[in-house]
């Protein structure tokens, strides 16, 4: 079995933009990865279910989001509505209604996009932030993620301020307040990951280095916290930022990426839907702020930043343990991975 995967980047020293590889299961090899895409900091990538590739896009001092063709290798550019300001930092995709959101870290906005018939994309409406938290990162509001609930909500995860929200989100693309759950002070909230039933969810603090479980509402849109734990060992003490966070296909396994330490944190989820540490490995690079899983959940790949490099992990199904098979594969600046059928 062969995957295709694509690799976004930054483009700050020597990457070009948007790279591409395949993984072949049978000889457990990752290609190494090729440039198909020139563009400025794609520094996230989610693909659609019309064979589009919608990426975070940076143009001189525009930033937005850009959209690509993907059959026949050709790479067409199909919208980049791109505007003054940074580039968001996350995409979260609403296939169903056919609608895309933006993240903007430094905007502190979610920018809300119909993904025409035509593969254009229309801006339907903007929402945007304000607060502050208690450390140098939070002067202000930092949108991090802007993603679907189980339920077709949209989740929007604050690091400046602190802040997990749910908004409805109308059939023309207009969201609404619907909740919202602050977290202790100086946590920092990232990226967020459902278990498969829907009814928790599991969400990494990069500032603080921790991971909390959640209980998820449905009926009020409302989450509450569980439980909170570090993803780093109490002993380490130099700098670290929680990254990525990923859950297994069968719920049972959660996964964190650590940068500083240099590891992916493994928690398993017990009977009570919490998580107990089980082990860090080695991420074989340094920084490591993006990995996902392949849709047999079978491999792992994960790419370090500031070394360059991608490694290929196999996956224990049963312990949810890793097990290098590759590294040093050569990716310059990555930091999002994104398999082809997942």
């Amino acid at each position: 079995m062969k995957q295709t995967v694509y690799f976004g980047t930054y483009t700050k020293k020597n990457s070009n933009g948007i790279y591409q590889a395949t993984l072949d299961t049978e000889k457990q090899e990752l290609s190494q990865p090729k440039n198909i895409i020139t563009v400025g900091n794609p520094t996230y990538l989610r693909l659609t279910n019309d064979q589009s590739l919608i990426s975070v896009a940076t143009e001189g001092p525009l930033g937005g989001i850009a959209n690509y063709y993907l059959p026949d290798n050709a790479f067409d550019l199909l919208a980049d509505p791109l505007s003054n300001g940074s580039s968001p930092c996350y995409i979260g995709l609403d296939l169903e209604r056919r609608l895309v959101f933006a993240a903007y870290y430094h905007r502190a906005t979610v920018e809300i996009y119909r993904l025409n018939s035509d593969q254009t994309l229309t801006l339907t409406d903007t929402i945007k932030h304000s607060g502050s938290g208690p450390r140098p990162e939070q002067e202000s509001a930092h949108i991090h993620f802007a993603d679907l609930t189980p339920d077709h909500r949209l989740a929007v995860i604050d690091l400046g301020n602190d802040t997990l929200t749910t908004y409805d989100i109308s059939a023309d693309g207009k969201l609404t307040l619907k909740n919202t759950l602050n977290f202790e002070k100086g946590f920092g909230p990232r990226h967020l990951v459902f278990a498969p039933n829907g009814e928790y969810a599991y969400l990494v603090g990069e500032l603080s280095s921790q991971v909390a479980t959640l209980k998820y509402d449905s009926e009020n849109g409302s989450f509450s916290i569980l439980q909170v734990q570090k993803t780093i060992p109490d002993d380490f003490k130099e700098h670290n930022g929680a990254a990525a966070i990923r859950i297994s296909k069968d719920g049972q396994h959660v996964y964190v990426s650590n940068r500083g330490h240099n590891t992916l944190a493994l928690f398993d989820v017990t009977s009570n839907h919490q998580l107990q540490f089980i082990e860090y490995k080695s991420t074989e690079g340094d920084f490591p702020r993006d990995f996902a899983i392949d849709s047999t959940g079978k491999y792992l790949i994960v790419a370090n930043q500031n070394t360059d490099n991608a490694t290929l992990f196999t996956v224990d199904e049963q312990s949810g343990k890793l097990d290098c098979i590759q590294k040093d594969i050569p990716l310059p600046e990555g930091v999002c991975v994104c398999f082809a059928n997942n």
